[in-house]
């Protein structure tokens, strides 16, 4: 699929084709007369209903969507399936937060036009997501910069937040679009894991070896401690936790259970105004992290594939949308926006290039396609052309 970093090599697993399915194909009622959806004004679910349409309501051909789907029930995740906790720590070190014991099996949902076409296995599952939580911490930047609290994606973070972490002068230059981009190269330690990600103890297989460290915005790395500090600094903005931020102004107003939790490291409680709060991670990589069902990350999806509006409300820019989900940073090379992964090289074969994902270790992914109006969360996987296969289905 598209280019993976070295350190998630060891850690996903094999992300690449796409999305969901399940012995569920909903109802026959024929009705190829309606038009599709646009960003702005499709169907979407209310909190209590999420409605249900047959392939053939919303041109798919049914037969080629069940074969996907029976395909992707094949593909479960061996990740922890034997011993979460000993993968977990050979993987990624020392936990710093809440692991938990097992995960369940594959599952899936398929969304098209809005509606619920396919769905297998428990979807209403509340389970870690891993690096799916960054995509939202990029959301959160666009509210931030839609409610003007930061002025550019471009300014300095150290113009913003004076809690010592951008005192000194390479962490000074570091941009909120760096961050973004995973081009910070932030140097510190963060919650007891230094930037370097050197230490077997600490990062486990993710361990790099020692390089030389460039100035902010012109190298590119995958690196959590990283997208920790970016997730910090927008704490400091927002003054209130981000688990708080996101349910109130975008989890909320799209409808999306109560189910849903982030948590953060024990030892990442911080200062804020004098009170106590816990500051999140972008991953589960040493524990904690975004835990949420496959139904509320396809909410979450589709608002996405909307442009940010949800039945008629702007919830996020139509212009961070666009922005978040095209290609740039160090080089130009890796099909990656702002904290989302991208398709615009081609390297998912059979899908659209316009398509982009959030993904998680384990290996867990949203699946976002404007272009065919098409959102597919898929959990728990190994990966395969999955998103293609569903692709291939659609008939209009």
């Amino acid at each position: 699929m598209m280019r993976v970093p070295r350190v998630l090599l060891s850690a996903l697993v094999a992300v690449s084709a796409a999305v969901v399915s399940g012995p569920f194909l909903a109802g026959q009622v024929a009705n190829r007369s309606a038009p599709a959806p646009t960003a702005s004004t499709g169907y979407v679910p209310t909190r209590d209903v999420w409605q249900t349409k047959s392939p053939a309501d919303v041109g798919m051909d049914e037969a080629k969507l069940h074969q996907a789907i029976e395909y992707a029930k094949t593909r479960d995740s061996a990740w922890g399936r034997d011993d979460y906790m000993a993968d977990q720590v050979r993987t990624f070190g020392r936990p710093l937060g809440p692991v938990p014991q097992s995960h369940g099996r594959t599952n899936g949902i398929v969304i098209r036009h809005g509606y619920i076409v396919a769905e297998f296995g428990d979807t209403s599952v509340v389970e870690p997501t891993y690096s799916v939580a960054k995509s939202y911490l990029s959301t959160i930047l666009g509210l931030t910069i839609d409610r003007g609290m930061i002025r550019s994606v471009k300014d300095r973070v150290a113009d913003y937040v004076k809690d010592g972490g951008y005192d000194s002068p390479h962490n000074a230059a570091i941009t909120w679009e760096d961050h973004a981009r995973q081009a910070s190269e932030w140097q510190g330690t963060l919650f007891d894991r230094p930037s370097t990600f050197i230490g077997r103890e600490e990062f486990g297989r993710g361990e790099m070896q020692p390089r030389e460290i460039r100035p902010p915005g012109t190298h590119y790395e995958y690196n959590d401690v990283r997208v920790n500090r970016f997730s910090l600094s927008l704490l400091r903005l927002w003054k209130r936790p981000l688990p708080d931020v996101l349910k109130t102004e975008i989890m909320d107003p799209i409808g999306a259970s109560s189910t849903w939790k982030w948590l953060g490291y024990d030892n990442a409680d911080v200062q804020v105004d004098g009170k106590t709060m816990k500051s999140v991670p972008g991953g589960t990589r040493w524990g904690g992290g975004l835990w949420m069902s496959s139904r509320d990350h396809a909410r979450f999806g589709v608002l996405m594939s909307r442009l940010g509006n949800w039945n008629g409300r702007q919830i996020i820019s139509a212009d961070w949308v666009r922005r978040a989900t095209t290609r740039g940073g160090p080089e130009n090379s890796n099909d990656y926006g702002y904290l989302w992964w991208l398709n615009t090289k081609g390297g998912s074969k059979g899908v659209p290039t316009t398509s982009y994902t959030a993904q998680g270790n384990g290996s867990n992914t949203i699946y976002v396609d404007p272009e065919n109006d098409l959102v597919i969360v898929w959990r728990w996987h190994a990966g395969g052309d999955f998103y293609a296969r569903v692709v291939a289905a659609i008939t209009r």
